[in-house]
């Protein structure tokens, strides 16, 4: 589904990423696993496609995604979940679900939204509300929510337990676990495998920007 072949990332001429190589099968859900400033976001927004490779190469079912853009590579099917979540403050929570398919113009998008309420139904509830009027754990699953609409192949999500209720964290487990079942790829970033030690069918860990398999 996803590889990452010795990829090296620099920004503003700091070398960040050095020689990463992680794959995730198609199906399974794999952890990645670091510190703050590990290198995880920046691994994450190369994958998408916000950051440019200076060496090395990123594939996406056996496609080269070297020199495609963010937006092509939500067109073909991956989905990306923020830390910072990054949602609109002024447009409703629909509206926010509903960027990728206005970014990307797939008409098959869509009909996808009636099933991401139907996984996460909490959204349903307030898909008409500004997201400046949410509160920062609803404001997570309406990023999970988006990341999914668009994310038909592949969900890149970053921290999604990162400061939030153990209620809440719990809640996007089960997601998480749902969207498996289903045979949702997943590659899923936190600081610890706390919340998702039952989920991953593979792990990685990430220290100064090098990643070694578990």
């Amino acid at each position: 589904m996803l590889e990452v072949s010795d990829v090296s990332v620099s920004i503003k001429r700091t070398n960040i990423l050095q020689n990463v190589a992680l794959h995730v099968p198609n199906g399974s859900v794999v952890g990645l696993i670091g510190r703050n400033g590990a290198g995880k976001t920046t691994l994450m927004r190369t994958v998408m496609g916000f950051l440019p490779v200076d060496k090395g190469e990123v594939r996406f079912q056996d496609q080269s995604l070297t020199r495609l853009m963010a937006h092509s590579r939500a067109r073909i099917g991956i989905g990306y979940m923020p830390e910072d979540r990054k949602l609109v403050p002024t447009l409703t929570v629909e509206e926010n679900i509903l960027l990728s398919f206005w970014a990307t113009k797939n008409h098959k998008l869509p009909k996808r939204l009636p099933w991401v309420y139907e996984i996460i139904p909490e959204v349903t509830e307030f898909s008409a509300r500004k997201a400046m009027d949410l509160s920062g754990g609803q404001q997570k699953l309406v990023a999970l929510a988006r990341a999914l609409f668009c994310g038909t192949k592949l969900l890149l999500l970053d921290e999604p337990f990162e400061g939030v209720a153990p209620a809440l964290a719990q809640r996007l487990a089960e997601v998480v676990a749902d969207l498996k079942d289903q045979g949702q790829s997943v590659l899923l970033s936190e600081s610890d495998h706390v919340h998702s030690s039952e989920l991953l069918d593979r792990l990685y860990v990430i220290e100064r920007g090098s990643v070694k398999k578990k």
